[in-house]
């Protein structure tokens, strides 16, 4: 496969697989949308306007060598960094939690752009170091990592926070973090449990993680969300109930149909069908970028690239874990699917960078 087009003698780097198979998904993502919010078309013009940019901005960002992300990674994490902090002086809030800043004709949630910048700064940090990385390098990076991830869990907001520290975390296993390491800590994570539980949970957290142990324990009540979904999916059926026919959706009775439940949407309305071609696209991308850093031209770049999608999958996994009822609730969107313009961006950006780091090939020395 060709990455690289010519045009007027300038080198444009481009992935078609990652670049079609990405506009399919948005495109699906705003037929999705007109259904789950009962036809709004402002809502889905909205939609568009971010699609659009987004796949302009996945192209721009896929032009500049992996050098320039390495070079100016800490200026890019730092930027980020400043974002969250103005978010928790000056943001937005809503609904109890301050996660936006609003810029008026554009409302930004910061928490999604870092949680793109950490793991490019940390493979920055970690691509040249000697394997297994070091205790002062796995503490260092740790530390910051742990930092960043407070800094959206104060806001509140588990369910980036829980991405953020997973995107940490994947650079550093990446990068070559012992085994021996990662035992230990998982041992002293699990004994660690309570003391988070009673000092870094919110209640209303905790009464979501005591709602998936029992959603029928208040089914009209904090149990209402989960047992709709479950409700909405198990009616899909084999082939579902047809598009803008899910009853569910559209008598009200499924919550936040266009952002953190609308796989239930589709799984109304589509069906097991549909659910295995949408699925179907989602496996297509993360084998893809599995392909590109396999292949990709050095460490930095396989860790960029592992670790961006990494995040993704992460994201489409607690979501799709969440509305069946394996994880509590969380507020997750559904990449390129669920509505929202950060969260979107943030993945187009992500992509761009991929596509940058496994289109640019070294020149062969003599």
């Amino acid at each position: 496969m060709k990455n690289l087009l010519n045009l007027r003698n300038k080198t444009i780097y481009f992935d078609k697989y990652l670049f079609i198979s990405i506009s399919l998904l948005s495109i699906m993502g705003l037929v999705f949308l007109y259904s789950a919010s009962q036809a709004n078309t402002v809502v889905v013009f909205k939609q568009s306007i971010f699609v659009l940019f987004g796949l302009l901005l996945m192209f721009f960002l896929s032009q500049p060598d992996p050098n320039f992300y390495k070079s100016n990674s800490l200026m890019f994490f730092g930027i980020s960094i400043v974002l969250i902090v103005l978010t928790l002086l000056i943001g937005k809030e809503a609904n109890g939690a301050k996660r936006w800043l609003d810029f008026g004709f554009f409302t930004l949630q910061s928490s999604e752009i870092i949680k793109i910048t950490l793991p490019v700064f940390l493979a920055g940090y970690l691509y040249d170091k000697k394997l297994p990385i070091s205790l002062l390098n796995t503490f260092i990076t740790l530390i910051v990592i742990l930092i960043i991830v407070n800094l959206v869990r104060i806001q509140p907001d588990l369910g980036t926070s829980l991405v953020i520290l997973m995107s940490g975390i994947y650079i550093l296993f990446l990068a070559g973090l012992s085994w021996k390491f990662i035992g230990f800590s998982s041992i002293a994570f699990i004994l660690s449990l309570p003391f988070f539980w009673n000092n870094f949970l919110e209640p209303f957290q905790q009464q979501r993680i005591l709602t998936l142990l029992d959603p029928s324990a208040d089914p009209y009540g904090t149990g209402w969300n989960i047992t709709q979904s479950k409700i909405a999916i198990g009616s899909g059926g084999l082939q579902g109930k047809g598009y803008q026919m899910g009853s569910q959706a559209h008598l009200d009775f499924l919550p936040e149909t266009e952002t953190d439940f609308i796989f239930s949407v589709i799984a109304e309305e589509f069906g097991f069908i549909g659910v295995c071609l949408l699925l179907t696209v989602f496996i297509f991308i993360l084998l893809r970028c599995l392909y590109l850093a396999l292949n990709a031209r050095d460490r930095f770049c396989r860790l960029t690239i592992g670790g961006l999608s990494l995040i993704f999958l992460s994201t489409v996994l607690i979501n799709l874990s969440m509305v069946v009822g394996i994880i509590p609730v969380v507020g997750m969107p559904l990449p390129f699917i669920s509505k929202g313009g950060s969260s979107l961006l943030s993945f187009y950006i992500a992509f761009g960078i991929i596509i940058s780091m496994a289109s640019h090939k070294k020149l062969m020395q003599k």
